[in-house]
């Protein structure tokens, strides 16, 4: 037995199918992977199984049965363990099959006649989801999310420095500049100063200053009086005047034109405001907090920002650090996410495995908090159980080759894309998976490379690449190094990639490509 067999002895998989036929080829082809097979002949005896055996590791099912049906045996295996990974099977590939299937709760449908690596690609990689699922940590710490009313989360060393200061600058009227790349919550940390200060009864309003057309920006601040433009039927009361004893927060203000950052000083040094159109002085109490993601220091000395301003503004700053930056708090802020999500009924999951909450940790976030909120919302809708797995996480985190990083029990293999090869007859033999010893191509000496010296092993491999047609001798070296780096490593193909120097999104790459390759 290879250590490929080995190693899938310990999953089993049920075939559910009123067709003999299907369920003994098809158990061949699983088997000679040395999967544990089990079969039921209805969706009835499969539910049978589910319910008074241990849950089976991956359930092929056919979809059109005598009795209930495939979709139906889904649903009802479902209710009984939400984590059960299921590939329907069907020679009828409709639109509302597809879609049914994905909406019960399958993990993945395949079309008759099969293809044998087709299913075998799919059982690797259900069974690479079955064991993520066994990664979850039973003792994760839960938040408490009373605790957060503010919705800032954070028990990093950097965001304690921003709670300190939010504490020593709340009580006070004092104008806070507040710092930071987009998306790391800048919103949030105005809010939370409004909410501790002596304002928080009084009106608190958000002004996206980058939004507004700059020739509307005047009116939206400071309102305009009837007829003081065209559209102007009414007399308009300004954001300023509506804040009155109360917070106004200027997001994005490095993008304010210089005759606008002209009266946003007049407000702050006088605490006046004259409305478009109007002769009147009207005098506000206004807290101003404000916030950009720019170099307000070097757009001053470019004169595209008042010095004057960016003093007054400057009082206290406040600034907010980078996900990548407090990468500890990124398993408490999904935690929060989720049960938020689950509260507003927009999600059933409540958790993370460990390896799909460690690609998210070793991920870069550009697009800080406002991006993990997206990716774990995406995860979560489309998580088919209460934990998200790593082939729940969007495809564009997979594929960015950045911090992936597999939590793998070292006895398991990560699912490896197979290629491509003929459709299943019930005698046709499985042809030879990643992870197995192959014979080479027709390179006429196997052992070339491991034998003599690494420079006589390349003087000898160039002079066979003068004399093949084309260059598909170092295609196939390639091919081989990285299936060996594959195989060697247990499948784990972020150790894979560091053996072989180079990224994890090329390494993916590579495999897809031979999964598509023709035999």
């Amino acid at each position: 037995m290879s250590d490929l067999q080995q190693q899938n002895s310990q999953f089993t998989v049920l075939i559910v199918d009123d067709d003999d036929e299907i369920r003994y080829s098809l158990g061949r082809v699983l088997g000679s992977r040395g999967y544990q097979i089990d079969t039921a002949s209805s969706g009835e005896a499969g539910i049978e199984k589910v319910k008074s055996g241990p849950a089976p590791d991956l359930i092929f099912m056919d979809i059109r049965m005598g009795g209930i049906t495939g979709l139906e045996t889904l649903q009802h295996m479902r209710s009984i363990n939400s984590n059960l990974q299921i590939i329907l099977m069907t020679a009828f590939g409709t639109a509302q099959t597809a879609i049914e299937a994905m909406k019960f709760g399958a993990y993945d449908y395949v079309m008759k006649p099969f293809d044998p690596e087709k299913v075998l690609s799919l059982a690797a990689a259900a069974i690479n989801a079955t064991r993520d699922l066994k990664s979850v940590s039973k003792s994760s710490k839960k938040v408490n999310s009373e605790d957060y009313k503010e919705g800032i989360v954070g028990n990093s060393a950097a965001m304690q420095e921003v709670f300190k200061i939010i504490g020593q600058v709340a009580a006070s009227d004092a104008t806070v500049l507040v710092t930071g790349e987009s998306g790391t919550g800048k919103e949030l940390i105005a809010n939370c100063i409004n909410q501790h200060s002596l304002r928080s009864g009084g009106p608190f309003t958000a002004v996206n200053c980058a939004a507004i057309p700059e020739n509307l920006i005047e009116s939206e601040l400071f309102g305009h009086e009837k007829g003081s433009f065209t559209g102007a039927t009414a007399q308009r009361i300004g954001k300023f005047e509506h804040c009155d004893r109360g917070t106004i927060f200027l997001d994005e203000i490095g993008d304010m034109a210089l005759a606008t950052q002209t009266k946003i000083l007049r407000v702050l040094q006088d605490g006046e405001i004259q409305r478009v159109g109007g002769s009147e002085t009207i005098k506000v109490n206004v807290r101003v907090i404000a916030a950009t993601n720019k170099d307000l220091e070097k757009m001053v000395q470019e004169k595209e920002f008042r010095e004057d301003l960016y003093y007054r503004l400057n009082v206290f700053r406040i600034r907010v650090p980078s996900l990548r930056e407090r990468v500890e708090d990124i398993p408490d802020i999904v935690d929060y996410m989720l049960q938020k999500l689950v509260k507003e009924r927009k999600a059933k999951a409540t958790r993370l495995s460990d390896e799909a909450m460690a690609t998210l940790v070793h991920y870069p976030w550009p697009g800080n908090v406002r991006e993990l909120g997206n990716v774990v919302y995406h995860s979560a809708v489309v998580a088919q159980g209460d934990i998200i797995l790593m082939k729940d996480l969007p495809d564009t985190l997979l594929k960015s080759g950045e911090g992936s990083v597999a939590v793998t029990d070292p006895a398991v293999p990560s699912a490896v894309a197979a290629p491509e090869s003929k459709p299943l007859t019930a005698s046709a033999t499985p042809p030879a998976m990643p992870g197995e010893t192959r014979p080479p191509m027709d390179l006429p000496d196997a052992g070339l490379i491991m034998g003599d010296t690494l420079q006589s092993s390349f003087d000898t491999i160039y002079e066979k690449v003068k004399e093949r047609e084309g260059k598909r001798i170092l295609s196939y070296i390639e091919k081989e190094m990285i299936q060996r780096a594959v195989s060697d490593t247990g499948g784990n193909q972020a150790r894979a990639a560091d053996i072989l120097g180079i990224t994890r999104n090329t390494l993916k790459k590579r495999l897809d490509e031979y999964a598509t390759e023709g035999d």
